[in-house]
This record gives structure tokens, sequence and C-alpha cells, in this order.
């Protein structure tokens, strides 16, 4: 697997570099058809964050971890992937019968266990901007909105990120 190092507010050194392309690589044991892996470092003051992005087969791996240390947070995320591989996998092999060996004990549960979708919802879509749309989710306390971009013409997902900020959501085709 190809993988791809970027800093924010840090120096990438060649021993960073090698260690997180190691750690990464690592994950290549678990699945096949893995597409290049997107790591960026960030520090912020005293955090060193670590955000890791993969395609496989048309689903996006991401793990994000933050501690005091480059190195532990490298340790943490690739930990983390791993178990997202692992529930991916089961549920792969759950959807075609095979046995998961070595999966995560979620796979374990009988299938009437498994989440279920227990609501469904439906709205009226109306034209509207970003802007209302940000003001419509805050105004309905949720984390995010679903809309129809009045400028697009398209459905868009508008989301509350953790820094506080917005995220959008836009299709391609």
């Amino acid at each position: 697997m190809k993988v791809q190092v970027r800093g924010k507010n840090i120096q990438v050194t060649p021993a960073l570099r090698d260690y997180v392309e190691k750690r990464l690589n690592k994950l290549d044991r678990f699945l096949d058809n893995m597409g290049e892996a997107v790591a960026t470092l960030v520090v912020e003051g005293d955090s060193h964050k670590i955000e890791v992005t993969i395609p496989v087969n048309g689903m996006l791996l991401r793990g994000e971890e933050a501690t005091g240390e480059m190195y532990s947070s490298v340790d943490l995320v690739v930990e983390k992937l791993e178990r997202q591989i692992e529930r991916y996998k089961a549920r792969i092999n759950r959807r075609s019968g095979r046995s998961a060996t070595g999966a995560v004990a979620e796979a374990d549960k009988p299938a009437d266990e498994a989440p279920q979708v227990i609501k469904t919802k439906r709205f009226a879509i109306k034209p509207m901007s970003l802007d209302e749309a940000i003001l419509q989710m805050n105004l309905l306390g949720h984390d995010f909105f679903v809309f129809s971009n009045a400028e697009t013409e398209q459905t868009n997902v508008v989301y509350r990120r953790k820094d506080g900020n917005y995220g959008l959501i836009e299709p391609t085709f």
C-alpha cells in the first residue's frame, strides 16, 4: 500500500515518515484492494494528532487519534484501524454466509442481535441555501441536516464537526 504523509504545523522528519509508513503498511495483511492511505500529522499546542484515511473497495476507513506524543498517536490510530478492518471483514463474512474466523466478538452475535433500522423518518426537502440549512440544523438541535442545495439543485448534507465548524457533503457522479 502506498502511504502519503502530510504535516500541518509539524516538520515531517524521515524517521517519522518511515514510522508512519511502516505501521500503516502492516494493515495490508488484513485486506486486499486497499487504496492509497493519506496520513495527516497535526500539532496543535500540546496535542499531537494523526488523521488517516484509506479507501477500500468503495468504502473509507478513517481513524483519528491525539495524544501528547506523535509516535503513540500513530500506534493508537493503527489499532483503531485494525478494529475497523475486523468489523468490516466480519460484516462481509456475515453477508456471504462464511464464518468470520478471527473476527471481533461482535461478529459472533446471532443475526437477530445485529444492529437494525428501527425508525424511518420521511420529510419534504425544500431547496435552500447552505446558510439556511445550517440555521435549520441548529434550530432543530441536530448534528447534521439533509437538504436540497438551491445553488446546485443536488441533495447535500451539512454537519457539525468536533471543532465546532461545519462540513458539507456533496455528491459526485
